[in-house]
């Protein structure tokens, strides 16, 4: 089986970076990467911790919003302009405008419960900081959000 032939510490590296990625903002398919790394936790013949997997993906998740936020912050609305005309499927006005308007409503918890909705986990960060959410507000909830997320 050629799963035991990859490094563990690869594994981690890559769900920590799929979903960091994920979390800015692009459009990835974070939530299989942290099923799939789970499921490879759970054979006992690889050395692969499923605390680690927790870890590196709550770390990427983390930093990935906190990456998108200021991103948002500094460039603003403009920014899902541009991304509505290249990535229509997934920033299209009408997605920009449902998530905005549950930021508005929600706030912190829009964050929070975003990471547990497939399209909020893409706009949370950079929604958040185009929309000047305080950014102890957004890391308090960014934190949390991504720990029980991926655990």
């Amino acid at each position: 089986m050629f799963l035991h032939e990859i490094p563990p510490l690869l594994i981690y590296i890559t769900v920590g970076l799929v979903i960091g990625v994920e979390s800015l903002g692009v459009p990835l398919p974070g939530e299989i990467m942290l099923v799939s790394a789970s499921l490879l936790a759970s054979r006992q013949e690889l050395d692969i911790s499923p605390v680690w997997i927790g870890i590196s993906a709550s770390t990427g998740a983390i930093i990935g919003d906190t990456i998108g936020y200021f991103i948002g912050r500094r460039v603003g609305k403009p920014l899902f302009e541009r991304l509505g005309r290249r990535f229509p499927k997934h920033f299209s006005p009408g997605h920009v405008a449902l998530a905005e308007r549950i930021f508005l409503r929600w706030g912190v918890y829009a964050v929070f419960f975003g990471r547990f909705i497939a399209l909020l986990r893409i706009f949370a960060g950079p929604l958040a900081g185009a929309l000047k959410m305080p950014y102890y507000k957004f890391l308090a909830a960014n934190i949390t959000g991504g720990i029980v997320w991926a655990t």
